[in-house]
């Protein structure tokens, strides 16, 4: 443990202290030039930060990567306190429909056609009633439908004869239905189940190479990376926040970086402001 009052960091015109990171100010350099940005964060995330203080010839160090990215969460949540998939869905069952329905497509295109669907079929037994035929003609409208409808009436069979009509909170077990992969696994176990996955989905996988929080060449590093460095107390919804925030923000191809709030901390060489 250090001297609360021993200084870590002075620009000159913002003294922070030991004691100060303990009061949980997280700050960032934005970048070599200009001075050190102060922000208060509701985040126990600093207390781990000066618990994890490492000393060297000047004294202490500061992770700068780990506190910038805590600041990036911390932007997210406050912009969105509660992210959700825009999937419609009432239980765990439809929710891994709609997300094996989602392969290819929008979820407003998916949400158009169980809107259809699950009245007529919320339960695995109903819509492994409606065969293949019967289930096309509810998603006909969605990319791949033929096979998609295949693997659905494949997976409620599963369902059905090994887990008693449930979805299954293992990854093992949601990954050996038809149609679902890593990915849609995340998904169903972070949102039905409230596990901390990050599924990786094109999104993401652009977010996490653009702003340079977690790059990777496949989404599998991607994935990793975000696991490891983002703070256990956002990994629940990170998922949401970063898919949402590379849906209607950090666009492909014209990035809305006026309006970004992590800005800022983001590494695109590109960017507009």
């Amino acid at each position: 443990m250090g001297d609360p009052m021993l200084t870590i960091d002075d620009d000159g015109s913002h003294r922070i202290t030991f004691d100060n990171l303990r009061k949980v100010y997280i700050f960032t350099r934005v970048d070599q030039h200009q001075s050190i940005a102060f922000r208060q964060v509701e985040s126990s995330y600093a207390h781990n930060i000066a618990d994890n203080y490492r000393p060297d010839n000047r004294g202490f160090y500061l992770d700068v990567n780990k506190i910038q990215i805590a600041s990036f969460y911390s932007r997210l949540a406050a912009s969105n306190p509660a992210p959700t998939t825009e999937l419609n869905y009432a239980t765990p069952f439809q929710l891994l429909i709609a997300v094996i329905l989602s392969a290819q497509a929008t979820d407003v295109g998916v949400n158009k056609a169980t809107a259809r669907l699950f009245p007529v079929a919320p339960t695995p037994d109903k819509m492994l009633a409606l065969g293949i035929e019967g289930l096309s003609e509810y998603i006909k409208t969605i990319g791949l439908y033929r096979t998609k409808a295949k693997n659905v009436i494949a997976t409620c069979h599963m369902l059905l004869d090994l887990h008693d009509g449930e979805v299954p909170d293992d990854r093992a077990a949601l990954e050996a239905l038809p149609g679902v992969g890593r990915k849609t696994a995340n998904v169903v176990l972070n949102t039905a189940f409230g596990h901390p996955t990050i599924a990786v989905d094109t999104h993401i996988f652009r977010l996490g190479n653009r702003t340079g929080i977690a790059p990777g060449k496949n989404v599998v590093d991607v994935e990793n990376k975000l696991l490891k460095v983002t703070p256990d107390e956002y990994k629940k919804d990170a998922h949401h926040w970063l898919i949402l925030h590379g849906r209607y923000v950090c666009k492909a191809r014209k990035p809305e970086c006026e309006r970004c709030v992590v800005a800022d901390l983001c590494r695109f060489k590109g960017k507009s402001t």
